[in-house]
């Protein structure tokens, strides 16, 4: 009986990361923890990190923006090729509430 609990603990399907979780492993090492651009690798970068806090800067991103750069990288949209792909490791739907959780950092919505 013990086996058999062990075994189904162990099969039960992980939790899923929140965004704020997906954003701390995936974007903070170059957005910083409060997503202000100031990640411990920023400063080693050629081109500075996005300031996901510039109502004025991501206002001018649609959601569409946004999850292309996040899937495709930053080349996708235009953006620095420092920023890798992130479509291999996230799925649609964490990518989808990455965006959610971009847009409460900079308080603002899209076009």
């Amino acid at each position: 009986m013990r086996a058999l609990a062990l075994i189904l603990l162990l099969a039960a399907p992980a939790q899923a990361a929140s965004p704020a979780e997906v954003y701390r492993l995936y974007c903070s090492q170059c957005h910083g923890t409060l997503g202000t651009g100031a990640g411990i690798n920023s400063a080693a970068l050629k081109v500075q990190p996005r300031d996901h806090t510039s109502a004025a800067d991501m206002g001018k991103l649609t959601d569409a923006d946004l999850f292309k750069a996040v899937r495709d990288g930053g080349v996708a949209v235009g953006k620095s090729p420092q920023m890798p792909p992130f479509g291999g490791a996230l799925g649609d739907g964490e990518i989808k509430s990455l965006v959610v959780h971009l847009r409460g950092l900079c308080r603002c919505k899209g076009p």
